[in-house]
C-alpha cells in the first residue's frame, strides 16, 4: 500500500491546451478514491500522470511506501479498453504481467490460479479473449492487476463500456478484492452512483481545465453491497450533491 500526494499539478499540451490546473490532492494509504468530473476535464490525464504514463508540465506526484513487495510491481493500471492480448489464453494474459519480475513458473502459476478463482474465471484459464463476454474480459484484466500485488492500483473507467447489471456485479467483486488486500486505489469514472458505491472519498473535478472542485467523504460502513446500498436514502443524497457540483 502507499500514500500519494499530488502537488500543484499542471498539464499543458504543446498545442497550448491546458488540461489540468493546480491540482492538489492527498490520498491515504489503503484508501479507495474515486474521481468524477465532466467529459474533457482531465480525469484520465491526471490518472496517467499519477501512474507515470505521462508527465506534468508543472508540479509533482509524491508516492510513499509504494516500492512494491517482493515479486510485485509498485503500481498497476486497468483501462476501459480491452487490454487482453487476443492471441494469448486468459491464463497467459494474466501471467504476462510477471514477465519482468523473474519469479519461478510455479509461483506465477499459483498467483494466476488464485486471482482467476477470486474473479470467477477459474474454468476459463485456457479460453481466448474472443470467447469471453465484456464483463469476463474486465474480470481477467482486474485479476492481472491484483496478481502482481501492487501497493497502488489505478483504474481508468474499467467498467465504463459494460451494461449496468454487469457493472454492479463487478463493483461487488472489486470491493471484495479490495477488502481482502486494502490496496490504495484511484478509480476514474463517469458514473456518480458507481463512485459513491465504491469510494471512501469522491473527488469532483471542475470543467476544463480540471482542478479539484470538491472532495466528498462517503460515510457508509464496509463491507458494502452495491445493490443494497442504492436503497439507502443517504445514497441518493450523495448522488444529488455530486450532480449539483457537476452542473
Amino acid at each position: 500500500m502507499a500514500s500519494i500526494s499530488v502537488e500543484h499539478l499542471f498539464k499543458r499540451y504543446p498545442s497550448g491546451t491546458l488540461a489540468l490546473s493546480d491540482v492538489n490532492l492527498d490520498i491515504g494509504e489503503g484508501e479507495f478514491v474515486a474521481v468524477v468530473g465532466p467529459s474533457g476535464c482531465g480525469k484520465s490525464t491526471l490518472l496517467r500522470i499519477m501512474a507515470e504514463l505521462d508527465t506534468p508540465t508543472e508540479g509533482r506526484i509524491v508516492t510513499e511506501g509504494g516500492a512494491g513487495r517482493k515479486g510485485g510491481l509498485p503500481s498497476a493500471v486497468v483501462f476501459q479498453e480491452q487490454s487482453l492480448f487476443p492471441w494469448m489464453r486468459v491464463g497467459e494474459n494474466v501471467a504476462f504481467a510477471f514477465d519482468s519480475l523473474g519469479l519461478p513458473k510455479s509461483e506465477v502459476r499459483r498467483r494466476v490460479d488464485k486471482e482467476l478463482a477470486l474473479v470467477g474465471l477459474a474454468n476459463f484459464a485456457n479460453a481466448y479473449p474472443h470467447e469471453l463476454s465484456g464483463g469476463m474480459k474486465q474480470r481477467a484484466a482486474v485479476a492481472r492487476a491484483f496478481a502482481v500485488d501492487p501497493p497502488v492500483l489505478y483504474m481508468d473507467e474499467p467498467f465504463g463500456a459494460l451494461d449496468e447489471q454487469t457493472r454492479v456485479g463487478l463493483a461487488n467483486e472489486l470491493m471484495s478484492l479490495w477488502e481482502r488486500t486494502r490496496k490504495t486505489v484511484v478509480f476514474i469514472t463517469h458514473g456518480i452512483e458507481e463512485a459513491v458505491t465504491l469510494a471512501d472519498r469522491v473527488v469532483v473535478l471542475s470543467a476544463h481545465p480540471g482542478t479539484v472542485k470538491a472532495i466528498i467523504p462517503i460515510d457508509f460502513p464496509r463491507p458494502r453491497d452495491a445493490v443494497a446500498l442504492r436503497g439507502e436514502p443517504k445514497f441518493g443524497e450523495y448522488v444529488v450533491r455530486i450532480w449539483d457540483l457537476l452542473r
